[in-house]
């Protein structure tokens, strides 16, 4: 789950903070890397326990509601959403469950988060038109809990601000988070019932050490970067630069340096998006020169082996 994107962001802002501590000790802060990265694993497994609180939460509504209309001689609610059965089969998931139980993850303490989220729900046309049709499918449960995560979930304020309050870590993880909590929605399949795989925190090995490798030969390597940036800068003005924008073309440096098989291109593309986003706003298109310009002279001065993408047409 823990791809490259969401690699190059904490490597960014914990090299901002390595060099902002007064104490720069780069085994601790590789630790802190790392558990970092960890927490965002923690934030997905949240989530999709999230939907599972949910469901929890209908559950008890109904059941109150059916004891409410037996005493009346009134129709009793209809169990079709608090056994709807994509959110049972997650309920089930070994996987999840495993996770839950040794990270002690509950929303018992934000009830009234996951309260709010079901008002809202049951007061959405989704859920209305849902309730009204026919009997769903597998397919349309599924797709009901994928469109309610897209609608309530994944871009909400105050879901958002629970977040935050859980853990410092996760103040920009959850963007990311939610593709994969979507991505994960729609990979399950009936037939796996309860052993329907999650996504593993790391695709393999390579990425868990493509954090470890990146973020120590950005500190290591440190004075050496920069002089690189400044010998290669000698027609920029880079007086102009903000610290951030040192750091991030700092570790673009030690992307191009040390993983042969990272096109230079990937690379520029990659980090003039993290400037857009972390430092001002005239630095993306600053970085984006400042970087081809440092990979040529990397080539030039044969201390880089790989080739220069080709300049893009403009013609049209």
């Amino acid at each position: 789950m823990i791809n490259r994107e969401l690699i190059r962001i904490k490597i960014v802002q914990l090299t901002y903070a390595y060099y902002q501590n007064g104490n720069r000790n780069i085994d601790n802060a590789e630790k802190e890397l790392l558990f970092s990265l960890s927490k965002a694993y923690d934030m997905y497994n949240s989530l999709l326990a999230l939907i599972v609180a949910i469901t929890q939460e209908e559950r008890l509504r109904v059941e109150i509601g059916i004891q409410r209309a037996k005493r009346e001689n009134k129709p009793e609610p209809s169990l079709r959403f608090a056994y709807n059965k994509f959110a049972v089969q997650l309920e089930e998931n070994k996987q999840l469950c495993e996770f839950i139980e040794s990270q002690k993850i509950t929303w018992k303490d934000d009830i009234e988060a996951v309260r709010k989220l079901c008002d809202q729900i049951e007061q959405s046309d989704m859920y209305q038109e849902y309730m009204a049709g026919d009997e769903p499918s597998y397919d349309d449960d599924r797709e009901l809990w994928r469109k309610i995560y897209r609608r309530l979930i994944q871009d909400n304020d105050d879901l958002t601000a629970t977040f935050e309050d859980k853990s410092l870590y996760w103040n920009d993880d959850k963007d990311i988070v939610d593709t994969f909590v979507l991505k994960t929605i729609k990979r399950f399949d009936p037939q796996n019932k309860s052993n329907q795989e999650l996504l593993p925190e790391y695709k393999d090995e390579e990425d868990r050490e493509f954090a470890r490798r990146l973020f120590r030969a950005t500190i290591l390597n440190a004075d050496e970067y920069q002089r690189y940036m400044s010998d290669a800068s000698r027609n920029w003005d880079f007086n102009r630069l903000a610290y951030m924008d040192v750091v991030i073309m700092q570790i673009a440096i030690a992307e191009m340096l040390n993983f042969p098989n990272i096109p230079i291109s990937v690379t520029i593309n990659e980090y003039v998006d993290l400037a857009k986003l972390y430092s001002t706003p005239r630095s993306g298109a600053y970085i984006n020169g400042m970087l081809d310009n440092i990979a040529r002279y990397l080539i030039d001065n044969r201390k880089m082996m790989k080739p220069m993408p080709a300049p893009k047409n403009t013609d049209k």
